[in-house]
């Protein structure tokens, strides 16, 4: 492991625990910025800053160096703190308004950790019962929300985002928690039916919210990060996540049903991985977690996976490269699924099947024989966004990094 990656490490363990990282060896200038530098890639600079700011090398930084970093971990805490003021008041206003509104992730996660509001939410999201989503749209309407794709089909949308004007609020409101339409991973709602029935009351700073049981809130963070993975990656804050919220629930939590959910998924290496990770590098506690032997004793090799979250960035947008790669790595487990050869290269990243494309292209549920057509917007909009990101985004290292990534899904055995 690079030595910039387990400074990364050992600082993002220390603010996990709540205190200064403690390095025997004098930083450079050049090691705190890389280290600055990859939180950020990682949403998660604030949390590394607290970790690291009193250390002398931070110190001598010159202010035109450190200033911008310091000032935008000021920014981005007084904005998470705005957000969750905003989402509270508006998770109430729906809770008066009749819905059963359950917090996924987000506040829940958040609260998990020493300083909630050092750890970032781009958005909030929210599971509803489907057949209350007319009224709580209209609900968001009358608070001053708009819908943030005017375009969209919010009647076929299994999520719809809202944002307000004047506000940092992000909403998306949930119908299911997966694109049902997703061939490579739309399955997964099958294991959420009926979790509105199961849900639980989670008190956070005097407010009581609905959320999903220990249960099933866990195996939806694996589940969630096991859907980016099949894009181009998670990062590391999914992984603080799921570890932080076993160790705080894990005596509630059915451990076997969620090996038994993930085998079913071809997840458990993943997942297991994901722990590894968490009691190697980070806090995970066995104990805490009571983490069962039929886990313990999965044999997994967990560096390839580490290294990968950590080149991926939040969500795997470390550059469009990445991102584009994802049309190598979903086709892959779509044609996992339906029994063929796995194969990579441009061609069958591109030319996707019409259920694939109609994720993109929603047209295509109604004009299914336009999906040539969809082909070649779909070039367009690849060679659009080749052309923005420059040297950050190439087809060639596109192709490299999802035939990678394709081979790392086979040695975590989730394709053949």
């Amino acid at each position: 492991m690079e030595e910039t990656n387990e400074l990364f490490l050992e600082a993002l363990k220390a603010s996990l625990e709540n205190r200064m990282a403690d390095w025997q060896k004098e930083l450079s200038a050049q090691e705190i910025v890389s280290l600055f530098r990859t939180a950020d890639v990682h949403h998660i600079l604030p949390m590394i800053y607290e970790a690291v700011y009193s250390l002398p090398a931070v110190g001598q930084l010159g202010p035109q160096i450190l200033i911008p970093f310091k000032s935008s971990v000021i920014q981005l805490v007084a904005m998470q703190a705005m957000k969750t003021a905003e989402f509270c008041q508006l998770y109430d206003y729906l809770r008066k308004g009749g819905i059963t509104p359950c917090v996924v992730k987000g506040l829940v996660c958040r609260n998990l950790y020493p300083d909630p509001d050092a750890r970032m939410s781009g958005d909030e999201d929210v599971l509803i019962p489907e057949n209350q989503f007319a009224q709580a749209h209209q609900l968001l309407l009358d608070y001053g929300m708009t819908v943030t794709n005017p375009k969209e089909d919010i009647q076929e949308a299994y999520e719809v985002s809202y944002g307000r004007a004047g506000s940092p609020i992000y909403l998306e409101l949930h119908k299911t928690l997966f694109a049902a339409g997703s061939e490579a991973y739309g399955d997964l709602n099958r294991y959420f039916e009926g979790v509105h029935d199961r849900l639980v009351e989670e008190e956070i700073d005097g407010m009581v919210f609905l959320t999903m049981a220990p249960t099933d809130h866990l195996f939806y963070l694996i589940c969630h990060s096991f859907k980016h993975f099949l894009h181009s990656g998670f990062g590391i804050r999914q992984v603080c996540d799921i570890i932080l919220y076993a160790n705080r629930y894990g005596s509630a939590i059915d451990w076997q049903y969620v090996l038994d959910c993930c085998r079913e998924i071809r997840a458990d290496l993943f997942a297991a991985s994901m722990f590894r990770i968490g009691e190697k590098y980070l806090v995970f506690d066995r104990e805490k977690a009571c983490y069962p032997k039929a886990w313990q004793e999965i044999e997994v090799d967990e560096t390839d996976m580490l290294n990968d979250l950590l080149a991926s960035g939040v969500y795997g947008q470390a550059d469009m490269s990445r991102k584009h790669s994802s049309n190598i790595t979903l086709n892959a487990v779509i044609a996992d699924k339906r029994g063929r050869k796995v194969k990579g290269g441009v061609l069958s990243s591109i030319f996707l099947p019409l259920k694939s494309m109609e994720g993109r292209f929603p047209w295509l549920k109604k004009y299914p024989f336009l999906l040539p057509a969809a082909w070649v917007q779909r070039i367009l909009i690849y060679r659009k966004e080749t052309a923005a990101a420059g040297a950050g985004n190439n087809a060639a290292e596109s192709i490299r990094i999802g035939n990678q990534r394709v081979e790392l899904m086979r040695k975590y055995g989730i394709i053949k």
